[in-house]
């Protein structure tokens, strides 16, 4: 039984054990969450995705369909070995399952055939969808059976977990095949060697800061959409707003994508911290201010 980490640690521990990562979206706040905890977590699941195509795959998982709404996963293992991870958090991959096989997961004894589909796995398990499709025919590359091995083991040495803590989806509810084109078996045994060997860790590279574009901001200043209550179009008025928020020159409240007359009046703030006046400081960005702005508050500026 564990808590998950953060997701930034998360990603962390996948590139420190080699894993090819894509981050897809907003990744780190994906999930179900809203319909039921995730955690505490007891152990990894694969799956196969039944899917064809790398791009249909990760979108299906990410985004799900009408009746399995999405991420169907965290991470979706492709073909050539790279993981794209499409959510953090409860995602519908699980379903319920087996509460002997949670408690042989959990203590890390031998598995017991599932015969049940009694407790919710979206709670208890890391998911993996791997791109296959589950046929017994479509063939698993050196690299993606690589990937699964690599991801299992990030996970179960960041929690202190062996290779029992990773099963099959078949393993857990009654009537599931996946995945299948190698044994689970087979696969634990690669994933209790991997964890006798301590990876090399590489430090997890610095976000890139936010661009505003200048000539966006400014007409967003002067469309005033305050007042209508329409929305900016323009991520980058959010990013400034939060640089007012952060200078303590804008209420938090405000902070909404509008760059409406309470933006204006805290901007024109920031302009006459800057010793502007007069017309200088009437609250519509230019250049040297909001590079200043920018520079202190973690964005760059596109003119």
């Amino acid at each position: 039984m564990a808590t998950p980490p953060p997701a930034r640690t998360f990603l962390q521990r996948l590139i420190d054990e080699g894993v090819s990562v894509v981050e897809v979206g907003s990744w780190e706040t994906h999930n179900r969450n809203h319909v039921g905890a995730w955690g505490p977590v007891h152990g990894v699941m694969i799956h196969h995705t039944v899917t064809k195509g790398t791009a249909n795959t990760v979108k299906i998982c990410r985004d799900g369909y009408t009746a399995l709404p999405g991420p169907l996963c965290h991470g979706v293992i492709a073909k050539d070995g790279r993981v794209h991870l499409v959510g953090y958090g409860r995602a519908n991959h699980a379903g319920l399952g087996d509460d002997d096989v949670l408690r042989a997961v959990a203590n890390e004894t031998v598995l017991p055939a599932d015969n049940e589909a009694n407790t919710d796995g979206n709670r208890a398990f890391y998911g993996f969808e791997c791109e296959n499709l589950g046929d017994g025919q479509d063939p698993w590359p050196a690299e993606q059976l690589l990937a699964i091995e690599k991801v299992s083991a990030a996970i179960c040495r960041h929690h202190g977990w062996t290779e029992r803590s990773v099963i099959g989806h078949l393993e857990w509810q009654p009537g599931k095949v996946d995945p299948r084109g190698f044994t689970m078996a087979s696969m634990r045994e690669r994933i209790a060697k991997r964890l006798g060997v301590k990876p090399q860790t590489t430090p997890l590279p610095k976000p890139k800061p936010p661009v505003v574009d200048l000539s966006k901001l400014v007409a967003a200043a002067k469309s005033d959409p305050g007042r209508s209550g329409t929305p900016v179009t323009y991520s980058g008025v959010k990013t400034v707003e939060t640089a007012l928020v952060n200078a303590g020159l804008l209420a938090k409240v405000y902070s909404d994508g509008h760059f409406g007359s309470a933006t204006v009046d805290a901007y024109a703030k920031w302009q006459r911290h800057l010793s502007y006046s007069g017309t200088a400081a009437d609250g519509i960005p230019g250049k040297t201010s909001l590079t200043k702005l920018g520079a202190k508050y973690g964005f760059t500026v596109a003119a």
